[in-house]
């Protein structure tokens, strides 16, 4: 299986980019992070890994100081 299609929690997404969760959930609400709901929103959000590296790809390509992944 490739890493790409790994599903990642808000959790996990924080520690990426080293953000508050309220900012990685700012964005999913914005979609400018897209993201899947499992469930309710209690079941919580899931970020595909390949749709984390685009965003910051585009967050980077914008200027904006958006910590990179490793």
């Amino acid at each position: 299986m490739d890493g790409s299609n790994e599903l990642l929690t808000v959790e996990e997404v924080t520690r990426v980019l080293k953000v508050h969760e309220e900012t990685v959930r700012r964005w999913i609400r914005s979609r400018e992070l897209p993201a899947l709901l499992l469930g309710s929103a209690r079941g919580g959000y899931r970020v595909r890994r390949a749709d984390l590296d685009q965003f910051i790809e585009e967050k980077s390509a914008m200027g904006k100081t958006a910590p990179l992944a490793a």
